[in-house]
């Protein structure tokens, strides 16, 4: 009887460490992924960095990449109310 309650321990003690090393691994799996994507965003804000002007100059910032619509000059005229 006692060897039997000592089998069902073991068992039970067997099938808890088979479902704690599955954690682990699921764990493990979860942190190289989102230490890729950390590496991803970091390259992202890297590139975006380094097309940032110098404070010097004055040209219009473009971060999405998209070529800048030219601005029409005549839009800087207020219309005069006569």
């Amino acid at each position: 009887m006692v060897e039997d309650s000592l089998e069902q321990v073991l068992r039970r003690l067997s099938e808890k460490l088979k479902m704690v090393s599955a954690s682990v691994e699921a764990l493990r799996q979860d942190r190289i992924m989102l230490e890729g994507k950390i590496e991803d965003a970091q390259k992202r804000i890297q590139h975006i960095l380094s097309r940032l002007p110098e404070q010097s100059d004055g040209r219009q910032l473009n971060l999405l990449g998209e070529p800048a619509i030219p601005k029409n000059p005549e839009d800087d005229n207020e219309p005069t109310t006569h």
